[in-house]
């Protein structure tokens, strides 16, 4: 049985993982992850009872049941590095012993939807619509600090991506397809499925350009442009999800990201507000998760 050092498994002084500043009984097993603090309120606000509510750092997390549902939001802040510790240290919470510093030998599977905002990257997408990530490309390092496996259809995915010059030279991609059947409890009519990039910024990774020049001038041109021959395309940018699917799948836990698109590059288009539209999405994912 794995035993875990104090500087491996790191807790605080009330036996709670380090930084979320949290116990087992604290979160649900069907959790959903946002990235702004405020918007664990904006959740929390559709339960039909709140039992638990903390926060440390930019980490807010409300328990609560939903239709007989008991559900945890927590938020993540930005980027998939921290999205590096919020999973590593959830699944902590569900599959290591925290007193005894062991892995548990019945590992438990929780469901991580993340709940977002996004720039959408095909011009026939209209904002506000819901974008529901097949497969998150990652430009971020995150994932490949980690030992996974790619399966056969990202595999070739990936090559073919590799094939076109979309991204500066010196960034290596990698990608994780999302949990199909998880996935599948948030498709409709409303959702625009397909490849989302996640960046490790939100300026010149994703191709904005300020007073500072880039390497990445087009590249939201280019990645409209792309499509394989199973009419894979890239649908829009975010800052997490490569991550969140690398490490919670590679953990054997259901991962899936759905995001309202707030911004259309190829359109220029800008929501000038989106908080009724979030509010509606938050409500469509409850009902589904």
């Amino acid at each position: 049985m794995k035993k875990f050092a104090p500087t491996e498994l790191v807790l605080n002084a009330k036996n709670q993982v380090y930084h979320l500043g949290l116990s087992p009984e604290n979160v649900s097993e069907k959790i959903i992850l946002v990235g702004d603090q405020e918007r664990v309120s904006l959740v929390s606000a559709q339960f039909d009872k709140i039992e638990f509510k903390s926060n440390h750092r930019e980490f807010f997390c409300h328990t609560g049941q939903y239709k007989n549902k008991r559900i945890s939001v927590i938020s993540t802040g930005i980027g998939t590095d921290n999205i590096d510790i919020v999973i590593n240290e959830l699944d902590a919470l569900f599959n290591i012993d925290l007193d005894l510093k062991t892995e548990k030998p019945d590992r438990k599977q929780i469901e991580l939807l993340r709940i977002g905002t996004c720039g959408i990257l095909q011009s026939d997408i209209p904002v506000h619509s819901y974008v529901l990530s097949e497969y998150a490309l990652g430009l971020d390092n995150v994932g490949h600090f980690y030992n996974t496996v790619l399966g056969e259809e990202e595999e070739a995915l990936l090559n073919d991506i590799s094939k076109h010059d979309i991204f500066p030279k010196n960034i290596i991609p990698y990608i994780k397809k999302a949990s199909e059947k998880f996935m599948e409890k948030f498709d409709g009519p409303l959702c625009h499925k397909g490849i989302t990039v996640t960046s490790s910024g939100f300026y010149g990774p994703q191709g904005r350009e300020l007073r500072l020049s880039t390497f990445t001038n087009g590249l939201h041109e280019k990645l409209e442009r792309y499509i394989d021959s199973n009419q894979n395309r890239f649908v829009n940018f975010e800052m997490e999800s490569s991550a969140l699917f690398t490490l919670g799948i590679g953990l054997g836990h259901s991962c899936s990201t759905i995001c309202l698109g707030i911004a259309n590059r190829p359109n220029l288009d800008f929501s000038s507000d989106y908080s009724n539209e979030m509010v509606k999405l938050i409500t469509y994912a409850l009902d589904r998760i």
